[in-house]
Order: C-alpha cells, then structure tokens, then sequence
C-alpha cells in the first residue's frame, strides 16, 4: 500500500533520469514525461524542459532560447506550465497582437506565434550552457537569452561525475518508490564520493570567457543576446551580498559594458518589488511569483529593446 500511495500520489519511483555527457557534463535524458508531486515534467529529444520541437520554427513563429540552471528550468517543484520559459511563450503571445495594432510598429510585425526552448538543468553553469550550444546548435531562435544566478559565476568546469554517484543526478530508475524515499530524502545525506576534486583558478574569469563565447556564438548566428542574472536571497538588504560577490557583481558588469552586452541585474528590480519575501522558495530559487516577475522583465526587454532587429 505505501508502495502504491508513494507511486500514485507523490510521484516516486519515476525520477527524471541524467546521462553523462563528455562536452556539457551531465544532460537530462532525453524524451522522459514525469509526474513529480503532482508536478507535471517533459523533457524533449533534445534533453529541454519543453515539449517536443522541429529543430527550426516556423517562419511565423519568434523562437527564443532559454539557457540557465535551475532556476530556468524548475525542478521537480515547478509545473511545467509555470516554468519561466513557459510563462514568457505566454506573455510574448499576448504581446504580438499589441504590437499588430500599432500603426507604427504594423509593418515590422513579422511573428503570429512564439515559443521559449528551455535549456537548462540542475546545477548548470556558463561553460555547460557553452557546450549544449555547441553541441545542438541554436535551433533557428531569434533571441538567445542567458539566465544566472550569482553562484553561477563561481560555477566549475562541465563535471560528469555526479551522473549515478550523487543521488540528485540518477542515472537509472530505482527498485521501489519506498527506496527512492528512504536513500534520497530520509537518510542521512553524506558527501558524494569518487567526484572530481574541486577545481581551482579565477573561476569569474573562466565563467566571463564563457559567456563571452556564448555571446560570439549568438553574433554568428545573428541573433540577440541578453544576460540576466538573479541573486540570492541574502543578497537583499543588509549585510548585502559577500565580499567575493560584489567583486564578481562589478567584474560582470565592467564585462557586459565593454562586451557591449544587453543586461539585466535583477537585484534591484527585486529590492524595490512589494511582494520581496513571496519571491523565493528558498535561498536560491524562484517561487512562482517570482518566476512571473523574471518572465514579466525578459520578455518585455525582447519587445523594447530587439523588436526592430528581430
């Protein structure tokens, strides 16, 4: 019977499955659908939190193309439908009528439809995003938008292995519900073992020269690039963030003013939001209010700020 409960009603037994991958570290599996206390998941054929894609859109259709961690893409605790990329596909539709319905605007509007990809998975940082596009390419996306978080910018190199040795990255489905419940939430949590050692060097930098990349690759392609970065939440108020994040804060923000790289900081717009504490679900990730704040901004910075290039 506790079998069958946990199955039934929460969802485990059936954890969303990661391969080793050389280039980008670790993928979610491609092509999985999983119901997660009563969270719905897909994964595509292209190992994103979205539904299955044609590898090019439509010519009416704006293709953007999320990339992030797991703050883009949610986990198991978000809806599929409350995803950021999901909520941006949403109000970039009710967006284009507008647009339609400006005499000015009229004959720019090209778009009937649009749809954000969502490439992202736990844990992810600048220089595995760098791979994935590498590897699958950009999809024909008009918009390549970056989403990070701060610990992003001390994120180390692509690392596989995690995949089946970290019980947060899976690499098979486990025996029974009651055993997923047991090893991954109620035992004691030790340290993975056989992981790579910690690396070492100017981590920032290494991260910057990714995203550098990562905007070279959107120029070649011909398509915008924007960068977004959200904070942690002690980051608000005082004592603010640590030493090491606002040196790495101003290293990106010198970076994105000579790089000439259209930014977003969400540390201020999110200082001066009235619903502060309903934001976040924990020190780092978004709660659905503050997944439709970040959607809210990006997509208004698509339509403002590259509508007359797209």
């Amino acid at each position: 019977m506790l079998e069958v409960l946990l199955r039934v009603l929460l969802g485990f037994g059936n954890p969303l499955i990661y391969i080793a991958d050389a280039e980008c570290g670790y993928l979610l599996a491609p092509s999985q659908r999983v119901r997660r206390l009563r969270n719905w998941i897909e994964i595509n054929q292209y190992s994103m939190r979205s539904g299955s894609i044609a590898p090019l859109p439509v010519p009416e259709t704006l293709r953007v193309l999320l990339l992030g961690d797991s703050v883009a893409n949610g986990g198991w605790w978000t809806n599929q439908t409350d995803t950021i990329s999901e909520i941006m596909t949403r109000q970039l539709r009710r967006q284009l009528p507008n647009l339609a319905t400006n005499s000015q605007l009229y004959l720019k509007v090209k778009y009937s439809e649009s749809e954000v990809l969502n490439c992202s998975a736990n844990s992810w940082g600048p220089r595995n995003q760098l791979a994935y596009i590498k590897r699958f390419g950009l999809f024909g996306a008009k918009v390549l938008v970056l989403l990070l978080n701060t610990d992003d910018l001390f994120a180390s190199a692509p690392n596989s292995a995690v995949v089946g040795r970290d019980r947060s990255y899976p690499d098979r489905q486990p025996v029974l519900a009651t055993v997923e419940l047991l090893s991954r939430y109620l035992l004691p949590r030790f340290g993975s073992q056989l992981l790579a050692p910690a690396e070492s060097g100017d981590l920032v930098g290494l991260n910057l020269e990714a995203i550098r990349q990562i905007n070279t690759e959107a120029a070649r392609a011909n398509i915008q690039f924007l960068l977004s970065l959200t904070p942690k939440r002690h980051e608000f108020g005082e004592p603010g963030p640590r030493d090491w994040e606002v040196k790495a804060r101003l290293r990106l923000a010198e970076f994105v003013e000579s790089e000439k790289i259209t930014y977003i900081d969400f540390l201020p717009i999110f200082n001066s939001a009235t619903e502060l504490p309903n934001l976040y679900r924990d020190s780092i990730h978004l709660s659905p209010l503050g997944n439709q704040l970040v959607s809210q901004t990006i997509s208004c910075q698509i339509v403002f700020v590259f509508w007359d290039k797209l």
